[in-house]
């Protein structure tokens, strides 16, 4: 069985897991308008880390700090934290790194940092460069699969464990905000000037986060399963290519990989469904229509997106994460921002923290191009 061994997420609300956990059951949130941020011209709404925080937490981290761009170090600080806790020794030949990530250093495009090679902002040499800070002697694998990647970054994980390949692989999922993104999604209209509001009638858009997030998988035999063990019990990865950025309208991408993953598993062992729940207006009708095919409408739905803003390769992952102790602390996490219901069929979505004693979740994922990805994780013991 595929198991989580240790896990962190490090943002701007803290770079523990622990610290993270806190501040979103406190309702906290780093989102807030920034001008002239990046060399933007226009204002936008973002939960953006502190960059000489970043940098104090990243020489106590290594002492002998090296050249790695703030990309890197958001990477290396939160895989360390859960490398540690994990007890794995990840200069082994049977470790394998996963990197989730959707735009990497992307900003070396135009921005040239001193010792830091151009070829950096390929997503394989910025992979590269992390996994060789903790001499895995592997090479690393990159997913990027737009909002989806951190979810398949996962599937893909359990996939290596199950050929027996590897012993554990360490997922990270990150990403950091730039011109280049920032431009990007103003673009395309889809930002909102204040905090986004998941599944509400008066969504107005999403907004941008940054973030690292990392888990540690490894195998485990069934007998050796105890009741603290977290299982990715099942996954899928279904593309309904809709279109390039616009998602299907009755929610068919999502709706396949949701009835994938719950297929022959008790419904009334689940907790709750982890959305996307960017704020978008499409977005959030389309998942609501595919949780009502899916037979899971009458399930509490989160979308952690009013803490956090969208951290794109760092979403599936950290989500995911967070979701984990929610079930732990027999909690179903607030959605910030939400006031009244603002889709079709409505979701049990609530603005107050609520209690469960179910052992199971959903962790749902949609992306531009028509990707979808849904997983189902469980506590130990059989369901």
């Amino acid at each position: 069985m595929i198991v989580r061994l240790a896990d962190n997420v490090t943002s701007p609300l803290g770079f523990t897991t622990a610290d993270n956990y806190r501040a979103v059951l406190d309702g906290r949130s780093e989102l807030r308008v920034y001008d002239n941020r990046f060399g933007v011209r226009d204002p936008f709404c973002a939960s953006l880390f502190d960059r000489n925080v970043v940098d104090e937490v990243f020489v106590s981290l290594c002492k002998c700090p090296g050249n790695y761009t703030f990309f890197e170090k958001i990477c290396i600080i939160s895989a360390s934290d859960a490398i540690s806790k994990s007890g794995v020794d990840v200069k082994s030949g049977r470790v394998l790194f996963v990197l989730s990530t959707t735009k990497g250093n992307v900003s070396l495009l135009y921005e040239k940092i001193p010792g830091i090679p151009e070829n950096r902002v390929l997503l394989a040499e910025a992979a590269k460069s992390i996994s060789q800070f903790f001499g895995n002697p592997n090479k690393p694998v990159v997913v990027s699969n737009a909002c989806i990647s951190g979810v398949c970054a996962q599937i893909a994980a359990s996939r290596f464990l199950k050929s027996g390949r590897y012993d554990h692989v360490v997922v990270i999922g990150a990403d950091c905000q730039s011109k280049f993104i920032v431009t990007g999604f103003q673009s395309f209209k889809a930002l909102s000037l204040e905090p986004c509001k998941p599944y509400d009638s008066n969504r107005k858009g999403l907004n941008l986060g940054e973030a690292a997030a990392t888990i540690v998988y490894g195998r485990k035999d069934e007998a050796e399963i105890t009741s603290a063990d977290w299982i990715l019990r099942s996954a899928a990865i279904r593309n309904d290519a809709n279109h390039i950025s616009g998602p299907s309208r009755t929610g068919e991408g999502s709706f396949l990989a949701l009835k994938e993953v719950i297929k022959d598993f008790d419904l009334a062992d689940i907790a709750f469904v982890n959305a996307h729940g960017t704020s978008t207006m499409y977005n959030d009708e389309m998942e609501s229509i595919a949780i009502y095919r899916a037979g899971l409408v009458d399930k509490p739905v989160t979308s952690l997106k009013g803490y956090y803003g969208h951290t794109m390769g760092a979403a599936g992952v950290l989500e995911t994460i967070l979701s984990f102790h929610a079930v732990d602390n027999g909690e179903v996490i607030a959605t910030r921002g939400y006031e009244n219901c603002g889709v079709t069929y409505p979701l049990s979505v609530s603005a107050e923290n609520r209690t469960t004693d179910r052992k199971s979740f959903v962790k749902l994922m949609s992306g531009f191009g028509g990707c979808n990805a849904a997983v189902l994780f469980s506590k130990g013991g059989k369901r």
